[in-house]
């Protein structure tokens, strides 16, 4: 986040005695490219907090899950399984804790009503099983995919605004600077316009530096969120598939 507001400070334009430091362009900006220049630099703040927060937040639902997933593969009973995890955090863990939350209503619910119905009734509303437990498990994947894809919208409106935010300030300066110049008296040289014309450039330079990590964080967190949702899916199915046969074995 600071390398680009270090980079303002120290670069300069131009050489000899006629150099011209970056941040004085900055701090002699016109009201409109400022305001352009403490949006990019809001939207980057932001940015880098959102990634900082989401690479830690994505690394522990990870590991969560992994660990959660070694459990799953040397334990042989759900009701140990969810005894052990059922403090345990991260997506996979959760999707596991929600369909056999679901499947434990269900064998309670139906073991009452079993004794009222027979035959195909009672077989009808066992076959409702699957059905309910999955519903139960998609409904808690979206839950989970949705808290991980949290904030991430806002690294993709930076990555695509930012330098389109950044170019308007840049036309702004220029034309502010060419009018300027066009009601000035004498013959307009190149010294006298080239300052106006890189205060303007700074804005794109900044909108770009704003746009491209937030770019970058975007499409690997989504890869990371990606994988955990293709888990958790994998996961659901081999777990559908152990009820189904539990069920046909009852």
């Amino acid at each position: 986040m600071t390398n680009w507001i270090s980079f303002l400070a120290v670069t300069q334009v131009g050489s000899g005695n006629g150099h011209i430091e970056v941040m004085t362009l900055v701090t002699q900006a016109g009201p409109v490219v400022k305001l352009v220049l403490l949006i990019l630099l809001l939207m980057s703040v932001i940015s880098w907090t959102i990634i900082f927060s989401k690479y830690f937040v994505l690394r522990k639902a990870t590991r969560s899950s992994d660990k959660f997933l070694d459990l799953y593969t040397s334990s042989g009973n759900f009701g140990n399984l969810y005894s052990n995890t059922k403090h345990m955090s991260g997506p996979i863990a959760e999707v596991f804790r929600a369909g056999y939350s679901e499947m434990l209503k269900i064998r309670k619910s139906s073991s009452q009503a079993s004794e009222q119905k027979a035959g195909s009734e009672g077989l009808a509303a066992e076959l409702g099983v699957v059905e309910l437990v999955e519903r139960a498990l998609k409904r808690e994947m979206s839950n989970q995919v949705s808290k991980l894809e949290s904030s991430l919208t806002f690294l993709a409106t930076t990555g695509s605004s930012a330098p389109f935010i950044g170019l308007f300030g840049t036309v702004w300066g220029i034309m502010t600077s060419f009018i300027g110049l066009a009601g000035s008296e004498g013959v307009p040289t190149l010294q006298a316009v080239a300052p106006g014309i890189a205060e303007a450039l700074v804005a794109t330079a900044i909108g770009l530096a704003a746009a491209i990590p937030a770019v970058v964080a975007y499409n690997y967190f989504l890869s990371r969120v990606r994988k955990i949702d293709v888990d958790m899916e994998n996961f659901s199915s081999e777990f559908l598939n152990i009820v189904e046969r539990y069920i046909k074995k009852v």
